[in-house]
């Protein structure tokens, strides 16, 4: 049969490759009369439902027409339509409706300044002029045509293609009659003839992998309970707080009887017990962000504004948060910026072209993981993970973000070899743009939601990371400290043996303590690729390890610094971090593994309750060397202050040899208890020190105008805290 002849707009609609099929589809006035021309591939007949017009089908396509007189088609009307199955089918035609989306809401999007641009891109229940549906839109300026596909379409590219908005680069159409719960995607056609599926980036509901379509998400129903923290988080002063982390991997804490995953509700309910417990004031979640493989921890992120599917739906999620929230527990996101995978249903080469990377592999990819890296210097890319930012805070009632590898963002030759990156326009290594995107978002974050914290893990000396913007830092609350973590973990490593001369491990620290706001973090990435568990990095024989890790926690909340332990630390767990199966519980009915917990809930009570030990974490006058220098006994003490001038001592000897008769000054006369000791039977220790109330003497000793003596334990700690005078 000879192909019709057809006008060159009907060709491209039937070649899937019209930019703007609503200058073709729909109703349209030709002169003295009205045109409606539909597209319906398999369609046997159809008909007008308000007018009961039949629509004649053009010869040898899938284009029906009617043309009449105007005023006999209104203006939003329905197609009734019989497939090749007999079927009918009945709605509302989406080419007779106008365009949806505001002028002023794609403007702000290329300015990259719409803070709530997921509001207006992706999948969202819409109702115009009576009639509800749904409102699909897509960033892909580079795109030849797009359509939405679905199992509401038979997934066929053919049938719903959007409009183009122009030079927005956004397509928009809205369907008649879809209905949370549908499945899509999105066809697009590249200018080189391509044709891709891809994923929605701005989705906020997918299904649970290995499947990954896009599900349309209905309107939140979830009612919020948590007004009380709320308000007292926009003023507390959080940086004179006490504030210790308990990092989580959600899938790996707990699990079900048989390995399945727990659902949001379950765990909040699991976890916020168990963190009470404890004595932690917030959890930080490992990313929860969508994500196709399970042994990425969810830093190769898919879905920016979607929480997984993995342990059930966002109102879940919004449950648990709300639930820990009503009990006290904070709640931080570990949030990914730097980087993005490179699957093919995802934002890689989205519309063809290097849309959200840098074409450029020497800026766009990141070699050691496999990732490709977000071009910082594009208003929409910025206004992407803004808008993504700004989402998880307000839509999740958040506290916080911690921003994964802003190193990598920060430096153009990061991880590179000489002549495998791009210098800046300066000639330098110094990445302008993340810089300039960073800065930008803690300002805007820290404006909107007052008392959230944007916290950075960056390993590098960039100067003023967590100072504010106006006096030229990039603005983020606080810093994980890795100095600190990783001269730590190497001299507790080193045998006691030859600890003294590895002293400076210990004391350099405080050189530049007081630089940034930072954090203390043992982390997740100190317990995996074979670094081994925090209780395989301490030396010596089992009881050394355990007497050294009861150490080394009792450093760490004494020392200057908000504090983060990942899980399974704080009851010691013996193998290294397996995403795979929970924590091994079963340790806790072993009296090393309960001294360890218990031990970790009364350094996060001391912490808690005690001014000088969280008051000043930022500020120099917070801490007091007693003596640094003993370098021989592998010993150190310090003074932590209060603003009210309250005080405690610190005293921590790095060996097994118990130290009698040692004395240390102190800056005031009167009685001193100890109030904790690493080595107590309590924690499973060997129970040496234990001198309960000691009295100063007027010997001046280390600079300090008195002095007391103590047993210090072995590969112990003490804290002790002047009482009144009776």
């Amino acid at each position: 049969m000879e192909k019709p002849h057809l006008e060159e707009p009907l060709v491209r609609i039937l070649e899937s490759r019209h930019h703007d099929p609503f200058e073709v589809l729909g109703r349209h006035t030709l002169g003295n009369n009205s045109l409606v021309r539909v597209f319906l591939p398999l369609a046997e007949s159809a008909s007008i439902v308000e007018s009961s017009q039949p629509l004649q089908r053009i010869e040898g396509t899938d284009f029906f027409e009617w043309r009449g007189a105007p005023g006999q088609v209104p203006d939003r009307y329905q197609v009734a339509w019989t497939d090749r199955r007999g079927h009918q089918h009945c709605s509302y035609d989406p080419y007779c409706f106008p365009p949806q989306l505001e002028e002023f809401d794609l403007h702000l999007f290329n300015q990259g300044k719409h803070w709530h641009a997921y509001k207006i891109l992706g999948a969202h229940p819409h109702s115009t002029g009576g009639v509800d549906g749904v409102l699909f839109s897509v960033w892909a300026p580079n795109a030849e045509r797009v359509s939405v596909i679905g199992d509401f379409n038979n997934w066929d590219g053919r049938v719903h293609p959007m409009r183009s908005r122009g030079g927005s680069g956004i397509w928009e159409i809205f369907i008649p009659a879809l209905v949370p719960g549908n499945l899509y995607r999105f066809e697009l056609r590249s200018k080189r003839g391509e044709i891709l599926v891809k994923n929605d980036p701005f989705g906020t509901c997918f299904q649970k992998r290995p499947e990954n379509a896009g599900i349309v998400a209905a309107v939140s129903g979830h009612v919020w309970n948590d007004s009380a923290w709320m308000k007292e988080r926009c003023v507390k002063d959080w940086q004179r707080s006490a504030m210790s982390v308990y990092e989580v991997h959600l899938g790996s804490w707990q699990q079900g009887d048989n390995g399945e995953f727990l659902n949001y509700r379950e765990i909040a309910h699991r976890l916020a017990g168990y963190v009470l417990e404890l004595g932690f004031t917030h959890i930080e979640l490992l990313p929860i962000t969508e994500h196709p493989f399970d042994a990425s921890w969810g830093y190769q992120t898919t879905g920016y504004f979607a929480p997984t599917s993995r342990f059930g739906s966002a109102d879940d999620f919004r449950y648990f948060v709300d639930y820990l929230h009503q009990r006290g527990i904070g709640v931080i996101l570990d949030w990914v910026p730097a980087h993005f995978p490179k699957d093919s249903h995802a934002l890689a080469r989205f519309d063809g072209s290097a849309l959200y990377e840098h074409e450029d592999p020497r800026k766009g990819e990141h070699r050691d993981w496999g990732t490709l890296i977000f071009n910082y210097g594009r208003a929409e890319v910025r206004n992407f993970l803004l808008t993504s930012a700004v989402y998880w805070l307000e839509e999740y009632h958040l506290d916080g973000l911690r921003v994964d590898a802003v190193a990598s963002m920060l430096y153009l030759d990061y991880s590179r070899e000489a002549g495998d990156w791009v210098p800046n326009m300066y000639g330098g290594r110094e990445n302008l743009e993340a810089v300039d995107f960073l800065r930008h978002l803690n300002a805007v974050t820290h404006e909107r939601f007052p008392g959230t914290l944007i916290v950075a893990e960056e390993s590098t000396a960039w100067p003023q990371v967590s100072r504010p913007t106006w006096l030229g830092g990039l603005g983020f609350s606080m810093k994980w400290n890795m100095g600190w973590m990783h001269d730590t973990l190497s001299y507790m490593s080193k045998d006691p043996v030859y600890r003294h001369f590895h002293h400076d491990l210990l004391t350099f620290g405080l050189l530049y303590c007081f630089t940034e706001n930072f954090v203390l973090p043992f982390s997740h990435d100190e317990v995996v690729h074979g670094k081994g568990s925090m209780l395989d990095k301490m030396s010596g024989d089992d009881w050394q390890r355990f007497a050294s890790l009861r150490l080394l926690y009792g450093y760490m909340f004494t020392y200057p610094g908000k504090k983060l332990l990942f899980m399974g630390n704080e009851f010691a767990q013996g193998r290294e971090w397996n995403e795979a199966a929970q924590l091994d519980w079963y340790l806790m009915d072993y009296p090393q593994h309960q001294g360890m917990r218990a031990l970790v809930s009364q350094l996060n009570r001391h912490y808690r309750e005690i001014p000088a030990l969280h008051e000043l974490d930022f500020e120099g006058g917070g801490f007091e060397w007693i003596d640094c220098h003993d370098a021989s006994q592998s010993v150190l003490s310090y003074l932590r202050w209060a603003r009210d001038g309250s005080y405690v001592v610190v005293a921590l000897n790095f060996t097994p040899v118990p130290r009698g008769n040692y004395r240390i000054g102190v800056p005031k006369p009167g009685v001193l208890r100890e109030i904790f000791n690493s080595d107590s039977e309590f924690y499973d220790g060997s129970n040496m020190g234990n001198q309960g109330n000691v009295l100063s003497e007027p010997i001046g000793w280390m600079g300090q105008d008195q002095s007391v003596v103590l047993t210090l334990p072995p590969l112990g700690m003490l804290i002790l805290q002047p009482q009144p005078e009776s």
